[in-house]
C-alpha cells in the first residue's frame, strides 16, 4: 500500500517552511510584545522553526537530526508566554500561512496545528486582581 505525498511535500518541501518562517518573523520583528522575547540575532531561531515545521509535516527528521527531540514546552519554558503572547504568536503565524501559495488542504492542516499547539506553550497566566465590584452605588441595596 502506497501513501500519498506528505503535507511537507504538498507544501513544496522544506523550502516552503523557510518561506513561511520568513513571513512569520517579519511580523515578529515589529511586534512590541513578542520581539523582546527573541534574541537579537533571529537567524538561528528561524532555522530551527523551519526545520521543526518541515519535520512535523513529514519532511523526515530534519529537526531531530540537528537538535534532538523538539521538547517544545521545555524549550519555551524560559519565555513568559501568557495567553496574550500566545494569541499574538498564533495571529502572526496564521497571517504568514495565509500568504503562502499552498493548496487549501495544506493551509488547513497547518492552521489546525497552529491553533492546537499554541495553547500548549502558554506557561504564564495573568495574575488575578481583586474581584470586580458591582457598579451603581455604594453597596448592596436592601
Amino acid at each position: 500500500m502506497t501513501e500519498g505525498p506528505t503535507t511537507a511535500e504538498r507544501a513544496g518541501g522544506p523550502a516552503a517552511f523557510v518561506r513561511l518562517v520568513e513571513a512569520f518573523y517579519a511580523r515578529v520583528e515589529t511586534d512590541e510584545v513578542l520581539r523582546p522575547m527573541y534574541p537579537e540575532d533571529l537567524e538561528p531561531g528561524k532555522r530551527r522553526l523551519a526545520l521543526f515545521l518541515a519535520q512535523y509535516f513529514g519532511a523526515g527528521p530534519v529537526y531531530a537530526d540537528e537538535r534532538g527531540h523538539p521538547r517544545l514546552r521545555m524549550r519555551h519554558a524560559p519565555f513568559p508566554i501568557d495567553p496574550g503572547a500566545g494569541l499574538r504568536w498564533a495571529t502572526h503565524m496564521l497571517a504568514a500561512v495565509a500568504e503562502q501559495d499552498w493548496p487549501d488542504d495544506v493551509v488547513a492542516e497547518v492552521e489546525t496545528y497552529v491553533r492546537r499547539a499554541t495553547p500548549t506553550l502558554v506557561n504564564r497566566l495573568p495574575t488575578p486582581g481583586p474581584p470586580d465590584r458591582p457598579s451603581g452605588g455604594d453597596g448592596p441595596q436592601r
